[in-house]
């Protein structure tokens, strides 16, 4: 979790919302990303996203059964959609967000059985780091 809270500070300090994800296969970091949707001018760069384009490109696979992704806040809906279609075998959340959260919060589709993959979920892990990490984020930008 700790270079994926990194990934959201280097993320944030350049004006993106900071939430950072790393991927893991074997207990090795294979990939590393923060937001870049204002760097990139991207709306789908969210963290998420890229760390699941780059472990695919590290694996040489689209199919990431064997990969971990752990991510600083709850995916949205196009994120838990992402990591279905990759067929990601875990998921690591530190905040739930309940405003847009798609994996237990409003929706949860990384264990629905109309959908064609499921995946292990593990909630909670730095929460409260991450949490701090986006309120301040957004204090900052409601007082500037």
């Amino acid at each position: 979790m700790e270079q994926a809270l990194d990934a959201a500070r280097i993320a944030g300090s350049a004006g993106d919302v900071p939430v950072g994800a790393v991927a893991l296969h074997e207990g090795s970091v294979i990939a590393v990303a923060g937001n870049r949707r204002h760097a990139a001018g991207d709306p789908t760069a969210h963290a998420e996203v890229l760390v699941l384009r780059a472990a695919a490109e590290a694996l040489g696979s689209w199919r990431l059964d064997d990969v971990t992704v752990v991510v600083t806040l709850e995916p949205c809906a196009m994120c838990a959609g992402a990591l279905v279609n990759a067929r990601v075998g875990r998921v690591v959340i530190g905040a739930m967000d309940d405003k847009a959260g798609a994996v237990g919060s409003r929706y949860n589709l990384l264990d629905d059985p109309r959908l064609n993959h499921t995946a292990e979920v593990v909630v909670g892990v730095r929460a409260e780091e991450s949490a701090d990490l986006l309120r301040s984020f957004f204090s900052a930008r409601r007082t500037a």
